[in-house]
């Protein structure tokens, strides 16, 4: 789908905002204060702790875009998304003059705790209606304070979040190239946690890091054949709601008192860098929270804790809480603290918060490094897979999993495949995929034997779905994976107790487990041979087309002809129709963006003549339409 880029007119915009934002009507707030006016609009929990209810309670991705030049736009825009691009200048000079007539708040916080790359990160949020301080108080918990130091060299990254705008005209823009994103029309406090991720995952890039949808932990496993205790650094890819959270936190089952364990070190986005080594961003995590105080207790304890600030989350009218009774909403979420996470140790209750969130390199603290794609399948998939370096980069490039009502509500249980699983990446996905391979194998030639690759299915086996009449039947139940065998097969993998040999996929397929029976988890349970050939030849085709897709944003050559040959080796080339192009064109090398003339930005002072027609006063210029005071 086509559209309208006025890159001229995102540049003027990203000129007089720096004059808007010192507007008299906007006033700086501290973390303690927003909490404390958004408090009296939140329900008191039995624990002490707040719950809010959002309008929207989850992204709206399908109504965001990526305004700038060819370099950062997205590679297919959907006809709403269309037509938000070509009305952006509109939107954008009203959004300067919604800045300049609401009362809004701006407050600072910083993101990652390290020397080189500390995103300082400043929001502003319209308080017409008063509740939406809410939304500086959670999304500030989760990062750090602005210290300004000097050694900390930024980025400055900055977003406006006007919910007040009519949910009609709900939209996300995104100006990588000016550090800017807008929310408009949504309530949703992860427009800004992603937001400002979003933006950081992409500065991380041009400054030779690669920014990733991953969790990472650590984790101190009593190694199988020579009894000694290694220490795993690891990393946990997934889309929104697939498990990066759960198992970045989880403790697997690890054996304590022989000196075990899994240190929580970050659950959803980090910076990895070429050593192996990786920047944490947030300083406490904002999760999906359909968590059981059984199966992940340390999750649990930190929600359950008064310190929690938790959203769209079933609240009965005795104040107890209830993270699984989803009646109202599949997405509820919360701010908990990392220093919260918690498990029982005989009488008392430790935390099993790491104490940096960065994850440090191979050799200093870290004895070797597991990467693990979390995929969440329904059929046929298995639940663990040992993979190569060449086919860890397939799994990158894939993206496999299913949609949730955190990524698309109306698309839950169907199959998508993201790169990275990384719904976040500004510009061409195959760069990502290149810089990907290039860390890879880089780290795999620097340190033999220490770098592992898994793929883990958080989803189950059995599902039954046909198409009739373009629409979806549910005509059998998937039988998930328990969660206590997934800690199994995760704990055995880092033990290497597991045992993997050749599957169908090409790739090695777990067969034994430390004191647990995988007899039931097999396809042949559920499927006929012949549906089991169906599903595999859906899932080699998908495959196959994702790949000819990235190839067109210049995925290597090398890199195509790798998923070509992983795919033939599951199902003959005679069986494909789909064609991947050969003459790939590469994209350009990612370099600093441009530093903006400062003298071009005007005075909030200056007479209203010498500022560009963007910021003059608001003049409707489409037909009148009766769609409110804004037409």
């Amino acid at each position: 789908m086509s559209a309208k880029y006025d890159v001229d007119a995102y540049r003027r915009f990203a000129d007089n905002l720096r004059a808007v934002v010192k507007g008299k009507n906007i006033r700086e707030v501290t973390l303690k204060e927003a909490r404390k006016v958004a408090t009296p609009f939140a329900q008191r929990t039995r624990q002490g702790s707040l719950c809010w209810r959002s309008a929207v309670s989850s992204r709206m991705a399908q109504k965001t875009v990526y305004l700038g030049s060819e370099a950062v736009r997205q590679a297919k825009l959907n006809p709403g998304q269309a037509a938000i691009v070509d009305g952006a200048p509109e939107m954008l000079h009203k959004v300067l003059q919604l800045m300049q007539a609401l009362p809004m708040v701006t407050i600072r916080r910083r993101m990652a705790d390290n020397a080189d790359f500390n995103p300082r990160c400043t929001l502003y949020v319209s308080v017409a209606d008063p509740k939406n301080y809410r939304l500086p108080a959670c999304w500030g918990t989760t990062l750090f304070d602005d210290d300004a130091r000097r050694d900390r060299p930024g980025p400055e990254l900055t977003m406006i979040h006007i919910p007040d705008e009519h949910p009609i005209r709900m939209q996300i823009l995104a100006l990588p190239e000016h550090n800017i994103n807008i929310a408009l029309g949504t309530d949703y406090t992860g427009e800004e946690k992603k937001g400002f991720l979003r933006q950081a995952m992409y500065k991380a890039d041009q400054v030779g890091m690669l920014g990733l949808h991953s969790g990472t932990k650590v984790v101190i496993a009593k190694d199988a054949a020579s009894g000694e205790l290694r220490r795993w650094g690891g990393f946990l890819f997934g889309l929104t709601a697939t498990g990066k959270s759960t198992w970045s936190c989880h403790q697997l089952g690890l054996d304590y008192e022989q000196g075990e364990q899994t240190l929580a070190v970050q659950d959803d986005i980090c910076f990895l860098r070429k050593d192996g080594s990786a920047y944490g961003s947030e300083n406490n995590f904002y999760v999906k929270t359909d968590v059981d105080e059984k199966m992940q207790e340390a999750m649990y304890h930190s929600l359950m804790d008064e310190s929690a600030l938790l959203e769209n989350v079933m609240v009965k009218a005795d104040g107890s809480l209830d993270f699984l009774d989803e009646r109202l909403g599949e997405n509820g979420r919360g701010v908990m603290l990392r220093k919260q996470l918690q498990v029982r140790r005989g009488r008392k209750l430790v935390s099993i918060c790491a104490d940096s969130i960065n994850l440090p390199p191979i050799g200093e603290g870290i004895d070797g490094l597991v990467f693990a794609f979390i995929t969440r399948r329904n059929t046929i998939m298995p639940f663990a897979q040992e993979l190569t370096p060449e086919q860890a980069v397939l799994a990158y490039l894939w993206g496999e999993s299913t949609h949730s009502f955190a990524t698309r509500p109306e698309l839950a249980g169907e199959t998508t495949r993201i790169v990275g699983t990384d719904d976040f990446i500004i510009g061409p996905e195959g760069r990502k995929v290149n810089q990907f391979h290039d860390i890879v194998m880089s780290l795999c030639e620097r340190f033999p034997g220490k770098i592992r690759f898994f793929q883990y299915n958080t989803g189950g086996m059995g599902e039954i779905i046909v198409k009739a009449d373009g629409k979806r039947k549910l005509v059998r139940k998937v039988e998930r994976v328990p969660i206590d065998l997934m800690a199994a097969i995760q704990r055995g993998d880092f033990r290497g107790s597991n045992r993997y040999q050749p599957g169908r996929l090409g790739t090695g397929e777990l067969v034994a487990i430390e004191g647990g029976d995988l007899s039931h988890w097999n396809p042949r349970t559920f499927y006929s041979e012949a549906e089991i050939e169906a599903y595999l030849k859906d899932l080699v085709l998908g495959r196959l087309a994702h790949t000819a897709e990235i190839a067109a944003q210049g995925l290597r050559p090398e890199i195509v002809k790798l998923a070509e040959r992983a795919c033939e080796a599951v199902l003959p080339r005679s069986h494909s129709q789909v064609a991947i192009p050969r003459d790939v064109t590469q994209p350009p090398e990612l370099a600093p963006l441009p530093t903006l003339d400062e003298s071009r930005a005007p005075a909030l002072s200056a007479p209203r003549e010498s500022m560009s027609r963007w910021i003059s006063p608001w003049e409707p210029r489409r037909p009148p339409r009766p769609l409110g005071r804004f037409k």
